[in-house]
């Protein structure tokens, strides 16, 4: 049996702009960081003695005899392109909910991969998994999905992660002090909007308008380095990198017509009235958790204020993808 533990993330610049139909031509980047919530993916030899081949639990249960017939298609994709025969189960697990804009789908695809390897006695580097998940995702199972969440995903960390004209990436952690990554977490409050959603609803919309939001995607890539200048100066007040989240949420909200509503726009409204200095809905849009950006002695009346989402506190890691549990067979 193996258990490998995968890090959600959450991403503060340049989304949009690791989409391969982007950064191919303009090249992208993002600041992202992984937090120390997680999916689990258990990797079990399925007993000879049972009715079926293959066991596979998510939000289903799936009892099949071959590969071909597993309908989740990251498992199918997965077993197939590493051409794996044995008898398997594959359960996952997560912290929070999926599809909820915490890249939860690469963090299982990563998680998937790394469980798979180490279940098979292979070693995989976690540069080697990004590439993997990123190549299994895009080109293998066909999905219209960026490329910063695996990244994220598998290395961990807070990084400024910039993507080429040709598929290669960089993943550089910010140099900044334990008490500067302690007053981001601080700052940092989640509230889940109870709406989730498929990425691919929204990104299809997105897609259609890339060249049309050229512009817009080129000032969000600029933002990054902004980003990182006000982070890595600790002369410099953070209410300036909230100021700036909220002018990156008015880009992306401008990118699509899907990526708010109005219960979202006046629970962000709201934020801002009660302290908040910016703030954006994680992920491709749609729903999912709303982050806001606050002085923590502004959290409790936030927390009021946007009731009843459930808010969540989560605070920064920087281990990504590994392995929990290893049991030779």
């Amino acid at each position: 049996m193996v258990i490998s533990k995968t890090p959600l993330r959450i991403s503060f610049f340049g989304g949009g702009t690791d989409y391969p139909d982007f950064y191919e031509e303009h090249g992208g980047a993002v600041l992202s960081t992984s937090i120390d919530k997680y999916v689990y993916v258990i990797v079990s030899r399925m007993n000879p003695l049972s009715d079926h081949r293959y066991r596979v639990a998510y939000s289903k249960t799936e009892l099949v005899h071959t590969v071909a017939e597993i309908v989740h298609p990251c498992v199918r994709n997965a077993l197939q392109w590493l051409q794996v025969e044995s008898g398997l189960e594959i359960s996952v697990t997560t912290d929070l909910p999926a599809r909820s804009g915490l890249g939860s789908s690469s963090s299982f695809t990563v998680g998937l991969l790394h469980a798979l390897h180490a279940f098979h006695a292979r070693l995989a580097s976690q540069e080697r998994l990004a590439c993997e998940a990123i190549h299994l995702e895009q080109r293998v199972i066909g999905e219209k999905v960026g490329s910063q969440d695996q990244v994220a995903a598998a290395l961990g960390g807070l990084r400024q992660i910039t993507f080429a004209r040709t598929p290669t990436f960089r993943a550089d952690p910010l140099p900044i002090s334990t008490a500067r990554k302690a007053a981001l977490e601080e700052h940092m409050l989640l509230f889940f909007t109870g709406v989730t959603r498929l990425a691919e609803d929204v990104l299809d919309e997105q897609k259609k308008r890339t060249v049309q939001n050229g512009p817009v995607l080129e000032r969000m890539r600029e933002q990054v380095s902004e980003a990182v200048s006000i982070l890595c100066d600790e002369g410099r007040s953070l209410e300036e990198f909230g100021r700036l989240l909220d002018k990156a949420w008015q880009f992306k909200r401008s990118l699509s017509p899907k990526i708010s509503s109005s219960p979202i726009d006046d629970a962000y409204a709201c934020a801002l009235e009660r302290g908040a200095y910016g703030g954006k809905l994680l992920g491709a849009g749609g729903g999912g958790f709303l982050m806001v950006f606050a002085p923590p002695e502004r959290h409790p009346a936030l927390i009021e204020a946007l009731a009843p989402m459930v808010a969540v506190r989560v605070g920064l890691e920087d281990c990504g993808s590994r392995i929990i549990y290893l049991q030779s067979s």
